[in-house]
């Protein structure tokens, strides 16, 4: 959140040169810092799995490795069908939303963050229209409690996840959130578009404010912000993933392996968050 400045310290003053080299220094470790995490996150993705278990065991059937292709095989389909059919990723991320229930928005509301997340940039791009992904509550959120709170200024913050934009330099991200939120009827001078900052650290500022983000990534987003010297912002957190046991015991293999995804990477960036003091 370096980039955006609160209503109350907007300043054009210069950085020192030792400051500004500083500043640069830190922009390169959060940049390579992102791009390890994008890798990391995609040798852990479900679907690597699966992938990796299929070629082994073709590999191994082609060397006429028999009980290396069915063992490798099993393993596979075993691991295939366990994630199709049983709700392991809201097993994982059930624990995280539980430490943030449903709450109640302060009594007078000065300022909204909403963190980005819930836009669905590829298909926005190619239709010319707002559309929105599975996180879609943390913008409906967001405008309800502007709508609620008129004075409140509105601060979407928000950029790039993707790892090629981190090789290719800054993307050109469509105004899903500005976009939506005046479609809504909110006055577009209060809107700020904080679209720089690729993950929770970068998100962090200084003033205190209402956070909207999903309930599983609240602890994490908390506590970046925490760091950053930013303690006293309520949390109100939206999207939960997690239900009912048994009524999700059902067939259902894309929904279920992206939740299982969700939960791996937030799980491991609580981890290393922690690890590297973010």
């Amino acid at each position: 959140f370096s980039r955006w400045q609160p209503r109350t310290s907007r300043s054009s003053v210069s950085l020192p040169t030792g400051k500004a080299t500083h500043h640069k220094g830190r922009i390169l470790m959060d940049t390579i810092f992102f791009i390890l995490a994008s890798l990391v996150g995609f040798f852990l993705k479900v679907e690597t799995w699966l992938a990796t278990g299929m070629i082994i065991s073709l590999i191994a059937c082609f060397v006429h490795r028999r009980r290396l292709s069915l063992v490798s095989g099993a393993a596979t389909l075993t691991m295939f069908l366990a994630v199709a059919l049983l709700p392991l990723g809201e097993l994982l991320i059930r624990p995280l939303e539980a430490a943030y229930p449903p709450t109640q928005a302060p009594e007078q509301v000065d300022g909204i963050i909403v963190l980005g997340g819930a836009e669905d940039l590829r298909v926005t791009a190619f239709w010319g229209q707002p559309q929105l992904n599975g996180a879609a509550e943390r913008m409906t959120g967001a405008a309800a409690l502007a709508l609620r709170f008129p004075e409140a200024q509105l601060v979407f913050s928000g950029g790039s996840g993707r790892f090629r934009d981190a090789i290719g330099g800054t993307a050109d991200l469509p105004s899903v959130a500005t976009d939506l939120f005046t479609a809504l009827g909110i006055a577009q001078e209060r809107i700020v578009w904080e679209k720089q900052s690729r993950n929770t650290t970068e998100n962090a500022a200084g003033e205190t404010w209402v956070l909207v983000t999903s309930a599983f990534h609240m602890g994490r987003a908390l506590r970046s912000f925490e760091v950053a010297g930013w303690r006293d912002i309520a949390p109100y957190p939206v999207d939960y993933r997690s239900g009912g046991f048994l009524t999700a015991v059902v067939w259902g293999l894309p929904g279920k392996l992206g939740l299982l995804n969700m939960s791996i990477k937030e799980w491991l960036g609580r981890l290393v968050y922690r690890m590297t003091g973010r």
